[in-house]
């Protein structure tokens, strides 16, 4: 897959569906990614997602390059304004950028929502996506040591977050 000049973002659809899963599953594979072994069915993914805050990079010919998505930490109201964020790319259009414009998209749409925190934890490994978004505005708060077991083996995180500064 390459990767032309001309990639453009817009609302996730499931029209997305089959392509954004093969590329969730690719991220899993690699196994840098998410705790998670499978990707889910579309309609998990799309119950679970919200709605105004996912997007899509795709090329010229309208293939997914990648994908990102949100969902909200707590069902308490002064949790509102936080989300956690999940952002994949195909493994053939990694390292051109695609990951950052989609980050673009998702700080717009949830800024323009009133939500002054996005967050998510990352594998310490996963230095790529470290610098990504680190050059997005994220900040480390710190590594979430031992978190989980991911096939058998303890691992731990690293918890980034964006606050906004256009909501105070």
């Amino acid at each position: 897959m390459s990767t032309p000049a001309a990639v453009t973002v817009e609302p996730m659809a499931a029209g997305h569906a089959e392509q954004v899963l093969a590329i969730y599953q690719a991220g899993i594979d690699g196994g840098n990614a998410t705790f998670e072994t499978a990707a889910p069915s579309w309609e998990q993914f799309d119950r679970s997602k919200l709605t105004d805050h996912r997007f899509v990079a795709l090329d010229g010919v309208g293939r997914v390059l990648g994908w990102v998505a949100a969902v909200g930490v707590s069902d308490r109201c002064v949790y509102a304004g936080v989300v956690e964020h999940s952002v994949y790319v195909h493994p053939e259009a990694r390292g051109r950028g695609v990951a950052g414009l989609l980050l673009e998209a998702l700080i717009a749409s949830t800024e323009a929502a009133g939500i002054w925190t996005i967050q998510s934890g990352v594998f310490p490994e996963n230095a790529a996506s470290l610098a990504v978004h680190a050059r997005a505005g994220f900040r480390i708060i710190g590594t979430r040591e031992r978190i989980a077991r991911h096939h058998g083996t303890w691992r731990d995180t690293v918890l980034i977050e964006r606050r906004s500064p256009a909501i105070g």
